[in-house]
């Protein structure tokens, strides 16, 4: 499974890691992904998600079901049952 947040697309940056003598090699520079157990009022139950750090922030204000329209997907399809 890639390393992409399901909400907001967020994934892998490249970069260098510049030492003292300023020499660059490449580097990765991974999205902050957590996986999460949300509530989803609408259907009355949890949801399964790999999330940004970032989309947990603006889940608070705009609301599971909002971005997931946007994101296009399925919320149906992360069910969680406990």
């Amino acid at each position: 499974m890639a390393r992409v947040c399901q909400l907001t697309g967020k994934r892998a940056n490249n970069g260098f890691a510049v030492s003292h003598s300023h020499r660059r090699t490449k580097k990765l520079q991974q999205a902050n992904l957590q996986d999460k157990r949300i509530w989803w009022a609408e259907s009355n139950c949890f949801v399964k998600l790999r999330l940004s750090t970032k989309a947990l922030k603006t889940l608070d204000t705009r609301g599971l079901n909002a971005m997931a329209k946007e994101a296009g997907i399925d919320l149906n399809k992360y069910r969680y049952e406990s």
